[in-house]
């Protein structure tokens, strides 16, 4: 009730609307190496140009369930592929209960196999045994050594051997790009790594969930109107970065 109270207060204490050309602030967002890549030098454009007095942190993601970040106000907006949690904020809605948080998809993409242009695989159409037989580098934000693609695969009655974990996306391009070690990357994200001549890339031999990357926010509190603003902001700077991807 206190808490409740107190949203209130702060919410009728804050300015009604963000002007971004005026307004002195500084937000935090929380968001991976491969979403940052995409996302960011657009946003300092539109910073620059538009926004002048807003600082923009930006915070290493280390979780796929950043809601403690944002209770905790470490981040004022987490940006990244959150599958779990919207499922669970979905289900509690439906449910009648109260949702703290609101979200925005920003955009879409797909994972793919990544591997250097030399490597045995590449040679031939990839597989789902021969996948499973090389030997993996996985981004893992928790350093735990399972993660969707082996939730796939455990489906199927299969598993691969993970090798190494990273926690960024450009560490794993970079070590493949030397090794005879496989990576999943965002087919997006490839081109940004200034890798692609030394990448070679397939679809990955099984179905896996597409990439969903979703801003993510506190529905209340006096930061409102600049985190209603910058998450239209960060919309913009992804169709920009997207627009500028090759044609698959």
């Amino acid at each position: 009730v206190v808490r409740e109270a107190l949203t209130s207060l702060a919410e009728n204490l804050a300015p009604e609307r963000f002007d971004p050309a005026s307004t002195k602030t500084t937000l935090v967002l929380a968001m991976a190496d491969a979403t940052a890549a995409t996302l960011i030098p657009h946003l300092v454009e539109i910073l620059e140009a538009e926004a002048p007095g807003v600082t923009v942190r930006i915070l290493p993601l280390t979780t796929r369930d950043p809601r403690n970040l944002l209770d905790e106000e470490s981040a004022d907006m987490a940006v990244g592929n959150f599958p779990a949690v919207l499922a669970d904020l979905t289900a509690r809605a439906q449910a009648g209960a109260l949702v703290a948080y609101e979200s925005r998809r920003l955009y879409d993409g797909e994972y793919m196999a990544a591997m250097r242009h030399d490597h045995p695989l590449a040679r031939q159409p990839l597989t789902l045994e021969g996948y499973c037989a090389a030997r993996h580098a996985l981004v893992s934000f928790s350093g735990r050594a399972w993660g969707f693609i082996d939730e796939a695969l455990a489906s199927l009655g299969k598993k691969r051997h993970i090798a190494l974990t990273v926690n960024q996306y450009g560490t794993a391009a970079r070590v493949v790009a030397q090794t005879d070690l496989v990576t999943v990357l965002p087919r997006h994200f490839v081109p940004i790594t200034q890798m692609a001549h030394l990448l070679h890339i397939q679809k990955l031999p099984l179905d896996v969930m597409p990439v969903h990357v979703d801003a993510l926010w506190h529905k209340r509190g006096p930061n409102r109107p600049a985190y209603d603003w910058m998450v239209r902001t960060l919309g913009r700077a992804a169709q920009h970065a997207l627009s500028l991807q090759p044609m698959a």
